[in-house]
Formats: structure tokens, C-alpha cells, sequence
């Protein structure tokens, strides 16, 4: 059993930034992927970003060059930091837990945290 926690979120302006985080807790194999998802309301689950064991990372297009993930092995924290935010990045985001090799298919993903809301307003 995997847990994850979520947390950071809130709101912001466009071209500001926010940071969350996701803390890994039960059992974690030598080898798994994390990832960011999200969801916005009246559309589906969309992969933000998810990075491997091993460093390797992933980006969905809306967020490449924008959002940067992170895995602290140590602390068992992935971390997802948002900058020059849009309206558009408005969602509920949850991360999950995976198998290797790195994926933003949310099928692969067998355990979701609880989600946390990103706003973006002016």
C-alpha cells in the first residue's frame, strides 16, 4: 500500500508561481515513477509531469518549460514547481504513484493522493 499526501496549492496571479508537494509514504519499491496530474472541472485527467526512480522526468506540452518536478529520495517528497502560471492551469491536482518506466498515462497509476486546488486569477 502506497500513501500520498498533498499539499502547497492555493491561488495566484497569471505569470506567478506556486509550489506543490507530495509526500510518499508505505511501501516503496527500488524502482517507481511519481507523477502530477490534473483535472479542471467538465474535463478529463490530464498528465502534468512525472519523473522515475533514476531522474528520468516527463512533461505534458501545456506545461513544458513552465512547470519543473522534483523527487527527494530522502524525505520521499515530490515536489512540482509552477511558474509563469495561465488561467488555464486552474485544476485540481493529485499526484500518484507508478511503475517504471516514466508515464502520464493515469491508467498506470495505481495509487492518487487526495488532490489539492491550484486557482490562477487575476
Amino acid at each position: 500500500q502506497v500513501h500520498l499526501l498533498e499539499s502547497g496549492g492555493g491561488s495566484a496571479q497569471p505569470g506567478g508561481s506556486l509550489r506543490l508537494s507530495c509526500v510518499v509514504s508505505g511501501y516503496t519499491p527500488d524502482f517507481y515513477t511519481l507523477g502530477w496530474f490534473r483535472q479542471a472541472p467538465g474535463k478529463e485527467l490530464e498528465g502534468v509531469a512525472a519523473i522515475c526512480s533514476e531522474g528520468t522526468t516527463l512533461y505534458g506540452d501545456s506545461v513544458q518549460g513552465r512547470f519543473t518536478i522534483s523527487l527527494d529520495i530522502a524525505s520521499s517528497t515530490l515536489t512540482l514547481q509552477m511558474d509563469s502560471l495561465k488561467f488555464e492551469d486552474t485544476a485540481m491536482y493529485y499526484c500518484g504513484s507508478s511503475n517504471p518506466p516514466v508515464t502520464l498515462r493515469s491508467p498506470d497509476y495505481g495509487y492518487w493522493g487526495q488532490g489539492v486546488q491550484v486557482t490562477v486569477s487575476a
